[in-house]
């Protein structure tokens, strides 16, 4: 099959229901009200809650959700074919993944901008309210851990991709600066000086890498790993004007640069998708996932179609800075159906591979020679890229080589493919480093929200205090998870902890719509998708118990896997309780709760 097929199927479904689907949830479900004032107005304190404008919001909401689900998830879904991934992309992503970042969105706003674990307290009582923040504090810190190991992998002893990354720092502080202090509010300005920078930043790149000064910006994993917990608590503590907000819109630039120009070279280049459409590995067995199609690929591919993490973005920073309900189809729907686009073109490009090829990449050693496979085009790819790429697992290398493949295809672009290759790494470093700084900063909030409970300064998001503790302690437990980690045990547990969150996302976002929309019908927008989501990842979490307790038995891995054990039956336990009290909320029919905008922190005691 050609790829350009594929790629014109996804942009037509994808356009059609932002235009359709997105206009009839905000027409009727929502009933979105441009006069409202929203929560950044109302508690503005120019430090979380801030007015932004909505190109510059759509960049740091976008940089914020769009982190390793929908680059790496399809390339390890690729073992199945490319069929089972490009369905569930795209269904995932039109009825399930827009639906629940635009609904839990719309809630947070008319919630003055809080976290989901009040909102599930104001719509389900108590109990729903204290499991969900546990629940989002397992998931937090898991997730982190899981999108920056990835980060990991990619920038270890690559001086280019970090050179290019730290400088990303300083120009997100003088566009901070020139927005919001010496030029206010002309982003014309800020987005040309950030955009010139940038391509500077990458461009000096490999020259500074060839050079006896890039010794200075050659890290190795652990060092990378202590940096990234760092940057987490520093852009956690700023002010989101500062460093957050104009950083997540200048790495947008990169993103949506890259791929627009993905999808023109796909366009011009057509290449055939050399992997058929399913494998042999449909039913079990494979070297990149063991698992069965059905429950793996739904959880394997995260945020590209749906993504748990997602509720943190839209009931965390997002609602804080909107300026009006009329934006919220643009911001809420629209940029998660950019990033199902995303995550189309990254199955696109591992898919271009041939299937040897493929999986010469991205198994074991082991697991390799048990599949009897021969490489076809591996040892010139290897020679271009001046990297060995045998036995590369965790799918950013996978990505990186399929990109490189499809721009070196561009006529004149033949030589350049080693240049490319580490640009796609540098690439998806930035896509993922984008989701740590603004994960930490909700994960603050949760924290703060609960431990306020107990003493109420430190509830207040601008108690500098309360801020600086809780954003240490958030990045010490991802952190100390990163340390001692890797992607074969931080991945499995951070595909079942994000899909159970979206899935209590859509539970709660039910329990929202029918207490406040005109007719409960509507509540199907949440529910259909909800009840295909939590049966699947139950599932999912079951033969992931399993298949722990079996690894349990080496004794090298017998803390590790105890450990994931532990984790995954305390997630469930806590789904299993919110999903009750949900259901029997619906079947009740609680009535809706008197009308509330306050910004203090609401308790969830």
């Amino acid at each position: 099959m050609n790829a350009l097929y594929l790629l014109l199927i996804s942009l037509l479904a994808l356009g059609l229901a932002y235009r359709y689907y997105a206009s009839f949830l905000a027409a009727k479900v929502a009933v979105a009200d441009a006069s409202r004032q929203t929560p950044a107005y109302e508690f503005r304190d120019g430090r979380d809650y801030h007015p932004t404008n909505k190109i510059i919001l759509f960049g740091h909401h976008f940089a914020a959700i769009a982190g390793a689900g929908p680059l790496i998830g399809p390339v390890l879904a690729a073992q199945y074919g490319y069929l089972p991934g490009a369905i569930w992309i795209l269904v995932g992503a039109i009825f399930a993944g827009c639906v629940h970042d635009y609904i839990l969105l719309h809630a947070s706003v008319r919630n003055g901008g809080k976290s989901l674990s009040c909102i599930a307290q104001k719509y389900l009582g108590t109990t729903a309210g204290w499991c969900t923040a546990l629940a989002i504090l397992f998931v937090i810190v898991v997730a982190l851990a899981g999108l920056a190991i990835v980060v990991v992998n990619a920038l270890k002893e690559s001086s280019w991709a970090t050179f290019t990354l730290l400088c990303t720092v300083p120009i997100a502080f003088l566009m901070g600066q020139w927005l919001y202090k010496i030029r206010p509010g002309k982003v014309a300005e800020v987005s040309a000086i950030g955009v010139v920078l940038l391509l500077l930043a990458v461009g000096f790149g490999g020259p500074v890498a060839s050079s006896d000064f890039g010794r200075y910006f050659v890290f190795d994993e652990k060092q990378i790993k202590v940096g990234l917990a760092v940057y987490g608590f520093v852009a956690a503590v700023l002010p989101v004007w500062m460093l957050l907000c104009p950083r997540d819109y200048l790495s947008t630039y990169l993103k949506l640069g890259t791929v627009a120009l993905l999808a023109v070279g796909l366009v011009f280049v057509h290449p055939e998708l050399r992997m058929p459409a399913t494998t042999q590995f449909m039913s079990g067995g494979g070297p990149v996932i063991p698992g069965p199609v059905w429950p793996y690929v739904t959880i394997t591919i995260m945020c590209g179609a749906i993504s748990g993490f997602h509720s943190l973005i839209v009931s965390g920073t997002t609602p804080k800075m909107l300026n009006s309900e009329s934006e919220m189809k643009f911001i809420g729907y629209g940029a998660m159906a950019v990033e199902g686009f995303v995550a189309v073109l990254a199955l696109i490009a591992a898919c271009v591979l041939f299937q040897g090829d493929y999986f010469a990449i991205s198994a074991s050693p082991e697991k390799w020679a048990a599949l009897k496979m021969q490489t076809v085009q591996l040892d010139s790819l290897s020679k271009a890229i001046q990297e060995n790429l045998m036995h590369r697992p965790g799918g950013s290398v996978t990505l990186a080589v399929g990109m490189a493949s499809v721009f070196s295809g561009i006529p004149g672009m033949k030589a350049l493919m080693a240049y490319w290759y580490h640009f796609a790494i540098m690439f998806e470093a930035l896509f993922i480093l984008t989701t740590i700084d603004t994960g930490t900063r909700v994960a603050r909030f949760i924290l703060q929200e609960m431990v306020g409970v107990a003493y109420k300064p430190f509830g207040r998001t601008n108690w500098m205090p309360g801020v600086i503790v809780s954003s240490a302690l958030i990045c010490v437990a991802w952190g100390g998870l990163l340390y001692g980690g890797s992607i074969s045990t931080i991945w499995p547990m951070f595909g079942l902890a994000n899909q159970l969150l979206a899935a209590l996302g859509l539970a709660i976002g039910t329990s929202y719509i029918l207490q406040t929309s005109a007719k409960r019908v509507y509540a199907l927008t949440t529910l259909l998708p909800f009840v295909l989501l939590v049966v699947t990842t139950y599932v999912a979490g079951i033969k992931n118990i399993q298949d722990y307790l079996a690894k349990a038995a080496d004794p090298a891995l017998s803390f590790t896997m105890y450990t994931n054990t532990a984790l995954s039956v305390a997630m469930l336990a806590l789904s299993t309780v919110i999903v009750i009290i949900t259901v029997r909320d619906w079947m009740i029919r609680r009535p809706a709760p008197a009308p509330d905008q306050s910004a203090e922190v609401a308790s969830v005691a």
